[in-house]
């Protein structure tokens, strides 16, 4: 892989699935139980409802212990998709989980992962469901892997096709990251150039069936010292951006909303405050449900451990359980991030 490529999942580390979750206590002090396995799931959202403080989604099933983040569903609900890295980005690969006859299936990889070699990260699907942007680094033509480009795949029966570079003018020499995409097709992704760690957020308008040049967004979006992985809601009201140097930040990369008028003009940004942000130095990936109902955003927590639990036993269940300090997707009901909204001073 190019350094670059590299180098950027080496700062946000700095800034096997398992059935089980450990019978402990997280931070707020609430139990976490043994989850009921795979097969035990139906319904929306693997049979789970969102509370209005944060919690793990799915423990067990997708929030496993592994480094897991990033979240996808197509608009009936009844695909998941998410994504898994091990050793520092090493192996890097999107999942997916759906539901068949009323029962959730066991995760797998999805089928057009350019395998082990490749990083294969971030999905988006649009909103009549016919693509699935991602984040690639398979090689294009005649490259090495490692450049970071964003990808696609188009619907084809119940799974998708071929993958296709996006091209130009959106993938450059530089890296291109994170796709988001309103309901008008207009695609917000990150870039940096080459051999930077510089992140800046781009909006390139979908028009007469392409693409066009990529506009660099004003800095209440481009805030802190640096970000990543910027979400935009589908009508394209707000973004949740992970910002990393703000004067009121909780701790290392916090999640900020900014919200967008009618006549383009952006808000101040605004902290999405304690309960998403504290203990919280590992985030970069939000997503918000297609209804606005319901929030996940990426974490690395960890739990308590009391002073009997502290033997070679316990720290082994830990390893393989979510909570561990691994980054794991939390939720919860999404109505708080609507509130924010009286707080919006345009400048």
């Amino acid at each position: 892989m190019k350094s670059h490529s590299m180098n950027r999942y080496s700062l946000r580390i700095l800034a096997v699935l398992s059935g089980l979750a450990l019978l402990s206590c997280d931070r707020t002090g609430n139990k976490i139980a043994p989850e009921p396995g795979i097969a035990d799931l139906s319904g929306p959202y693997l049979g789970q409802t969102p509370d209005t403080l944060p919690a793990l989604f799915a423990p067990g099933v997708v929030s496993t212990g592994m480094f897991t983040r990033d979240v996808a569903i197509t608009p009936d609900g009844k695909e998941i998709y998410f994504c898994v890295a091990l050793g520092n980005y090493t192996y890097s690969t999107i999942l997916f989980t759906r539901e068949v006859d009323g029962k959730w299936l066991a995760p797998e990889i999805v089928p057009f992962s350019g395998g082990p070699g490749v990083m294969d990260f971030e999905p988006a699907i649009t909103h009549d469901g016919a693509r699935l942007y991602f984040l690639s680094t398979r090689p294009d033509g005649d490259e090495p892997p490692g450049d970071e480009d964003i990808w696609f795949v188009e619907r084809s029966g119940d799974g998708w096709g071929p993958p296709r570079n996006l091209g130009e003018p959106v993938n450059t020499e530089g890296g291109e990251f994170f796709p988001s995409v309103t309901l008008d097709g207009t695609l917000y992704f990150t870039r940096n150039e080459k051999g930077s760690a510089l992140n800046q957020v781009f909006r390139s308008r979908w028009k007469d069936g392409s693409f066009q040049e990529p506009e660099l967004l004003p800095g209440q979006v481009n805030c802190g010292t640096n970000r990543f992985n910027v979400f935009v809601s589908p009508d394209e009201s707000y973004v949740i951006v992970p910002a990393v140097g703000m004067e009121d930040a909780f701790d290392g990369v916090d999640y900020y909303i900014v919200f967008r008028s009618k006549e383009d003009r952006w808000s101040v940004p605004i902290n999405l405050g304690n309960e998403v942000n504290a203990d919280n130095a590992r985030g970069w990936s939000p997503y918000v449900s297609r209804d606005g109902s319901t929030f996940f955003f990426m974490a690395s927590r960890t739990m308590e451990i009391e002073p009997e639990e502290w033997n070679y036993n316990h720290l082994k269940t830990l390893y393989n359980s979510p909570g561990n300090g691994n980054a794991a997707i939390y939720w919860m009901d999404a109505g708080f991030l609507m509130k924010l909204k009286a707080r919006a001073r345009f400048e």
